[in-house]
C-alpha cells in the first residue's frame, strides 16, 4: 500500500475517533432529583437540570453531580454539659435537603461534615444552657430551637435543614441509678396513692351504702309504727263505739223492758190484795240471798200497796183501779242517727283524715324508697346523701 494512502487511512480514522469522543462528552444524562454543576475552562457556567445536557467538548466538564433529595444524617453521641455541670450524650439525626447545587459546591468543601460540626456546636449551645431536668423534659424545644440555628447557618451553603431530632439523651451511670431509684419511689408512691384512694372510695361507697340502709331502715320502722299506731287506734275507737253502743242499746232495752212490765201491769189491772199476795209470794225468793237474812214487813204495807196501784191506773165507778195505757205504747225504738243526733256519731268508724294523709305521705316514701334502692346499689361509690325531709303528723 501507498505511505500516502496509509497516512490519509490513519489520519481518517483519528478524525472519527476525535468526532466520537467529541461527541460523547458533549452529550450527558442528568437522572431526576439530581442537578449537575457545570464548569466552561474552570469557571462556574451553569446548573444543568435533569435530563438531556449538552457540553461544548474538551471546554465544558461537570465539575460534581449534588443530589436535591431529603437526606438523612446519624451523627454519633455527643458529649455535653450542662448548665448544672452533668455530662450527658446526645445522639442527633438532622434532614437536611441542598437547594442550591452551586452554592454546596463552592461555598464549602465538605457540607455533609459541616453540618455534623455545625450540629455539634449549637447542641452544646442549647443544651448548655439548661438543667439535666429541663433537657430530660423539653425535647420539642430542644428540636426547634437546633434547627433554626442550623438553617439560617446552613443558608448561605445552599441547603435547607428540614427537621432536627434527639434520638436519646443518656445521663451519666450513677444519675441514671438515681433517676431509676427516683423513679421507682414515684411509681411507689402512685402506686399508694391510688390503693388508698380506692380504700377511701370503697369506705366511702360501704359508708353510703349503710348510710342508704339506716335510713331505709328507720323510714320502714317509722311506717310500721304509724301503720301499727292507727290499727291500734281503729281497734280502740271500734271497741269502745261498741261497748258505747252495748251499752246503748241495753239502756234502751232496759228502758223498754221496764216500760213493757210497766204497761203489762196496768193491763192486769191489780187490785191492793193482789199485790201484796204477789208480793208475799216473792219474799221467798229475796230470802234466798246470801245477804238478805231478816225481812221486816212495814205496818203501812197496805197504805204503800194502795199508792202503788193508784199510779197504775185511776179507780173506776166500783172503785176498782184499771189500766190505761201510756201515749207512746208501741212506739219505735230509737236507734242511733234516726232521731238522736247526741248518740249519732259513736257508730262512725271512719279513719281521721289528717291520720290518713300521714299514712299516705309515708305510703308514697316508702315506695319511693323502695324504687331507688336498686339504683344506689348499681351506683355503688355514687350514693346520694340527701336527708329525708322530717314527716309532719
Amino acid at each position: 500500500m501507498d505511505p500516502a494512502t496509509l497516512v490519509l487511512y490513519v489520519v481518517i480514522a483519528a478524525a472519527l475517533i476525535l468526532i466520537i469522543t467529541a461527541v460523547v462528552k458533549s452529550i450527558t444524562v442528568v437522572r431526576q432529583a439530581e442537578a449537575a454543576v457545570v464548569e466552561r475552562l474552570g469557571r462556574y457556567q451553569r446548573t444543568a437540570a435533569p435530563g438531556l445536557t449538552f457540553l461544548v467538548p474538551f471546554i465544558d466538564r461537570i465539575r460534581e453531580r449534588v443530589a436535591l433529595w431529603e437526606q438523612v444524617v446519624s451523627f454519633p453521641p455527643q458529649p455535653v454539659i450542662t448548665q448544672d455541670n452533668l455530662t450527658v450524650s446526645i445522639d442527633t439525626v438532622v434532614y437536611y435537603q441542598v437547594t442550591e447545587p452551586s452554592n454546596a459546591v463552592y461555598e464549602i468543601s465538605d457540607y455533609i461534615n459541616g453540618v455534623q460540626q455545625l450540629t455539634t456546636t449549637t447542641l452544646r449551645d442549647v443544651v448548655g444552657g439548661m438543667s439535666l431536668e429541663e433537657a430530660l423534659t423539653s425535647r420539642e424545644t430542644i428540636n426547634s430551637r437546633l434547627r433554626r440555628a442550623l438553617d439560617d447557618a446552613t443558608g448561605p451553603w445552599g441547603l435547607r435543614v428540614v427537621r432536627v431530632e434527639l434520638k436519646a439523651i443518656d445521663p451519666p451511670p450513677s444519675i441514671q441509678d438515681s433517676m431509676e431509684r427516683q423513679m421507682k419511689a414515684d411509681r411507689e408512691k402512685r402506686a399508694m396513692i391510688l390503693t388508698a384512694e380506692g380504700h377511701r372510695e370503697a369506705a366511702i361507697a360501704e359508708a353510703q351504702g349503710n348510710k342508704q340502709a339506716a335510713i331505709l331502715s328507720a323510714e320502714g320502722a317509722k311506717q310500721a309504727a304509724i301503720l301499727e299506731a292507727e290499727a291500734d287506734r281503729q281497734s280502740t275507737m271500734l271497741r269502745a263505739q261498741g261497748e258505747r253502743a252495748a251499752q246503748y242499746y241495753q239502756a234502751q232495752g232496759e228502758a223498754k223492758a221496764i216500760e213493757k212490765t210497766f204497761a203489762a201491769i196496768k193491763a192486769g189491772r191489780p187490785t191492793p190484795e193482789m199485790l201484796a199476795y204477789q208480793y208475799l209470794q216473792t219474799l221467798p225468793q229475796m230470802a234466798q240471798g246470801e245477804a238478805n237474812k231478816v225481812w221486816m214487813v212495814p205496818s203501812d204495807f197496805g197504805k204503800a200497796l194502795e199508792g202503788f196501784t193508784k199510779m197504775l191506773g185511776a179507780p173506776g165507778e166500783d172503785g176498782v183501779f184499771r189500766y190505761t195505757p201510756s201515749p207512746d205504747d208501741g212506739a219505735p225504738v230509737t236507734r242511733p242517727g234516726q232521731t238522736d243526733d247526741d248518740v249519732a256519731d259513736w257508730f262512725d268508724t271512719s279513719t281521721d283524715p289528717e291520720i290518713a294523709k300521714v299514712v299516705a305521705a309515708a305510703e308514697q316514701r316508702a315506695e319511693a324508697a323502695t324504687s331507688a334502692e336498686p339504683e344506689s346499689n348499681g351506683a355503688g361509690r355514687h350514693a346520694s346523701g340527701d336527708a329525708i325531709p322530717p314527716d309532719t303528723v
